[in-house]
């Protein structure tokens, strides 16, 4: 099982819950069901929280590319994730995509193009801050 929670705090609760269902019972009972726990995918937000300018700088850029900015939270397991619990703080930006993880994904060139203008945008905010 993949337990996820957008608060850390609530993983032990989910992860109690699990080791009560008929599957934790078969398992105390010597029947062939296996449970570990391990750290996966978390909520960013946690680490981000405590580098606001690293998720103000892409604002900048995207108004310099002339794109429209609005921020909105997502939910599920990104390498900005990944990367900020290892400790590089990665908001995730967007990249054009249209209908995530789905039969019908996809992204059109002209949003490429926009995202590749963003980043290279952002890398030159950074550079002037330093």
């Amino acid at each position: 099982m993949l337990v996820r929670d957008f608060m850390t705090a609530r993983l032990a609760e989910r992860e109690a819950w699990l080791e009560d269902s008929p599957a934790g019972r078969r398992r105390r009972a010597n029947a062939s069901v296996e449970c570990r726990v391990e750290q996966y995918y978390r909520n960013m937000r946690e680490v981000l929280d405590a580098h606001p300018q690293v998720v103000d700088a892409p604002a900048r850029p995207s108004t310099r590319a002339g794109l429209e900015v609005r921020t909105r939270p997502i939910r599920g397991g990104t390498d900005g994730s990944r990367l900020s619990f290892m400790g590089l703080p990665t908001p995730n930006i967007f990249a054009g995509e249209q209908n995530f993880h789905s039969r019908l994904e996809w992204v059109s060139t002209h949003d490429m193009q926009k995202a590749v203008e963003v980043i290279v945008l952002l890398a030159r905010v950074w550079e002037e801050r330093s």
